[in-house]
Order: structure tokens, then sequence, then C-alpha cells
């Protein structure tokens, strides 16, 4: 693809239940979603993968899944991105400025899965399958942020945690 665009959509790492009095907002990593997003970050740094933008939900395991991971770029946390669904995150992508390459979703399912899912061109479901705490989608697409639509995208890369460590 020439000039293509990427999206990453990353699904927070496994958050602890540990603590039954905080709220869902307030939920940490468990040891083991700190081990998977480490994981995932090191595969992002050895593949170098570019990313110029991160939007990140302003849940506390999405935050802490995002400084393990440690991307790249420009990072905002998104209230927004709490509680979204797909049709919302894909709202809040085609609001990307159109010098911006590569941005990276940090957020929750199931709209991390019903987005990645809708913007595969064939068979996403079937491409996609289940998608896991830690896991990272890379989708690429050709044209502008503001039109990107379902069946726009190809799925490039499918990292899941368990298939790095």
């Amino acid at each position: 693809m020439g000039d293509a665009k990427h999206l990453l959509l990353l699904r927070h790492a496994k958050s602890s239940w540990d603590d039954p009095t905080l709220a869902d907002h307030d939920r940490p990593l468990a040891a083991r979603g700190r081990k998977a997003a480490k994981l995932i970050g090191a595969r992002l740094r050895t593949d170098h993968t570019p990313v110029s933008l991160v939007l990140c939900s302003s849940a506390q395991r999405a935050r802490e899944t995002l400084d393990l991971v440690a991307p790249p770029g420009e990072i905002e946390i998104d209230d927004g991105l709490y509680g979204a669904s797909a049709d919302d995150l894909l709202e809040r992508v085609r609001q990307i400025a159109e010098d911006v390459d590569a941005v990276m979703l940090v957020g929750h399912n199931p709209a991390m899965h019903d987005l990645a899912v809708g913007l595969i061109s064939d068979a996403g479901e079937h491409a996609v399958g289940k998608f896991p705490t830690g896991a990272l989608a890379t989708l690429a697409f050709t044209g502008s942020w503001r039109s990107l639509a379902p069946g726009r995208a190809e799925l490039v890369a499918f990292l899941k945690p368990r298939e790095l460590g």
C-alpha cells in the first residue's frame, strides 16, 4: 500500500480484580497484564512500528498499558474512549489530522473488536477472531482519516500476548 495510513488498535492488558471496591474505571493491571504490555511494547520497538499519535482511554488499566507499551508519538488521554462504541471510536478516528500517518488507539472491548472487524475489508470476523486483552491489531488503508469506512482497511498484523511469551 503506497501512501497508506496505519491504525493500531490496542486493547488494554489484563486488569486486576483484586480490589472489588474499585470502580471499573480505576482498576489497575494484573501482573499478567503488565508482563503482556511489556512484551507488546518490545515487539513494537523491534518492528520499528511508527506511531505519531496515541489516543488512550482515561481508564487506569488503559493508561498503565500505554505506559508499559511506551509507543512513540504524541499522547492524548481521551475520556470519550472509555465506554465508547465502535461507532464512537470510528468517529474519533475520522477527526485525526490528515498529516498524521499512524495512530494507536488504546481502549476496551467490545468496541476494539467491533471496530477492527468492521473496518477489515474481507472476512474481518474470521481474520480477527477473539480480541484478547493486550492484543494489538494493525490496520492499513489508503485515503484520508475522514473517509475511513467499514470494509476499507486491511489487517496487516495481529499480535496476541500469549504468542510473544
